[in-house]
C-alpha cells in the first residue's frame, strides 16, 4: 500500500452511499422546483443531471465514488490525488497536484477523506503533501497551498528582480486538515500547517502553523478566539 493510501483510505464500495446520494438528488430537485417556475426549474434539473453524468465519468476515472463536480471545476494531476467517498465541489474548483514547473519536478500527494464539501472557487495546490480528512466543509474562494512562488527564507532566496511567475516553487511545507474542520470564506491556508479535528477557521483568516483541535481561529495571522469546552458543551473565549 502506498504512502498516499496510508494518508486517507479510499473506500471504493458504493453500496453504503447509494441511498444517501439518491436522497440528496431528490431533495435538490424538489428545492429547485420550489424556488423557480416550472420551465426554469426543468432547465436547472437538466443542467444538474448533465453535471451528474460528467461527475460519474470523472468518478470512475479518478476512483472517487460519489464524486460531484459543478461547472468550471478542474482537477490537474489526478494520478497524484486520492479521494474518499462523496467528495462534492460546487463551481470553479481548482485542484492541482503540480508535478512539473519549469525545470522543477515534484511528486505531490493530495489525500481527501470522505464527504468533503467545497463551495465556489476553492483552490488547492500541492507540490509535496496536502491531507484533508473526512467531514470537512470549505466555504467560497479558499486557497490551500503547501508552497510559494519563490523562496523567502534560508538559503538561495528569490530576488525581487525576477518576475514572480519565473521564480521556483518551494518555501512551504505539508498541510494537514483534520476531521470535521470548517474553513470560512476567503481563508488562506499556507503550509506548513496543521489544523486539528473539529477546528473552525474564520472567514478571511490566514493560517500558517498549528491550529489546535476544537478551536476557533480568526484574523491574519489567525489567532485562537474560542475553544470548545467538552464539559459544558459550550465554546468559551480563548
Amino acid at each position: 500500500m502506498s504512502r498516499l493510501q496510508h494518508l486517507v483510505e479510499c473506500d471504493c464500495t458504493r453500496q453504503d452511499e447509494n441511498p444517501f446520494i439518491m436522497k440528496r438528488i431528490v431533495s435538490s430537485i424538489s428545492r429547485l422546483f420550489e424556488a423557480n417556475s416550472g420551465f426554469i426549474g426543468m432547465l436547472l434539473v437538466v443542467r444538474r443531471l448533465w453535471r451528474r453524468i460528467i461527475s460519474f465519468v470523472m468518478a470512475r476515472s479518478l476512483g472517487a465514488p460519489g464524486l460531484y463536480l459543478g461547472s468550471g471545476c478542474r482537477i490537474i494531476g489526478g494520478r497524484r490525488v486520492c479521494f474518499g467517498k462523496g467528495f462534492h465541489a460546487e463551481r470553479n474548483l481548482w485542484l492541482e497536484a503540480v508535478t512539473r514547473w519549469g525545470s522543477q519536478s515534484f511528486v505531490p500527494e493530495i489525500a481527501i477523506g470522505d464527504y468533503v464539501y467545497c463551495s465556489d472557487g476553492v483552490h488547492i495546490t500541492s507540490i509535496e503533501s496536502i491531507r484533508i480528512a473526512s467531514g470537512c466543509l470549505f466555504g467560497s474562494k479558499i486557497y490551500v497551498s503547501d508552497h510559494n512562488h519563490g523562496i523567502y527564507s534560508g538559503e538561495q532566496q528569490s530576488s525581487p528582480d525576477q518576475p514572480p511567475p519565473n521564480r521556483i516553487l518551494g518555501g512551504g511545507g505539508p498541510v494537514v486538515i483534520g476531521d470535521n474542520v470548517w474553513v470560512g470564506d476567503n481563508a488562506v491556508i499556507l503550509g506548513p500547517a496543521m489544523i486539528g479535528r473539529g477546528a473552525i477557521v474564520g472567514a478571511n483568516s490566514v493560517v500558517h502553523g498549528v491550529v489546535h483541535a476544537n478551536t476557533i481561529v480568526a484574523g491574519a495571522p489567525a489567532r485562537p478566539v474560542k475553544v470548545f469546552n467538552s464539559g459544558s458543551g459550550t465554546w468559551d473565549k480563548a
